[in-house]
């Protein structure tokens, strides 16, 4: 994938298909250029042998087609730039009240394979239109500003009835998102 952007955008939508509720998208940047990504969710989990699979490119549990390469394309864009990636999780038949998927990837921003962030705000609310109803929360910390947004706020301030999906709110959250990266 040409941007870390989209490989968030097809982890978490990945945390959708597992049935989760609730997404939470961390993006950390130190003051050495280390990126740490990590995106958790509250879905079924996945079992043992599952968790082993699941970087394989020839492995997935779609059925539409034979391979998916979502976790592979990220293991490779993190191990390119110097980087790692960890995955674990818990399954909703084990852990009833503590299931769910947590990915880790990190990055060297400096190293020269490292693939850019790109769209970020956009990826994000690609996600929030074709899934309002679930609770997403985001944090993107540096050294210079941090820029959060969270969906279960903002349904507490519009109330129920209002869908994040609305043109008008993802307009709202486009220009929320860009007016706290533009410090």
């Amino acid at each position: 994938m040409k941007e870390l952007s989209l490989n968030i955008l097809d982890i978490a939508k990945n945390s959708v298909r597992a049935g989760a509720k609730n997404i939470e998208i961390n993006l950390n940047e130190d003051e050495n250029g280390i990126l740490t990504l990590i995106i958790s969710d509250d879905g079924r989990g996945m079992d043992k042998n599952t968790l082993k699979s699941v970087s394989d490119p020839f492995y997935t549990s779609r059925t539409t087609r034979k391979v998916g390469l979502g976790i592979p394309f990220l293991i490779l864009a993190a191990n390119q730039a110097g980087g790692d990636v960890n995955i674990t999780s818990k399954t909703e038949e084990e852990y009833p009240k503590d299931h769910g998927t947590t990915v880790t990837a990190t990055f060297d921003t400096k190293n020269i394979d490292f693939t850019p962030l790109g769209d970020v705000t956009g990826s994000l609310l690609t996600l929030i239109q074709g899934d309002p109803d679930i609770d997403y929360f985001f944090k993107h910390s540096t050294p210079r500003f941090t820029v959060t947004l969270s969906t279960k706020e903002i349904r507490k301030t519009l109330g129920e009835d209002i869908s994040l999906s609305e043109p008008e709110i993802i307009l709202w959250m486009k220009e929320y998102l860009e007016d706290q990266y533009n410090v």
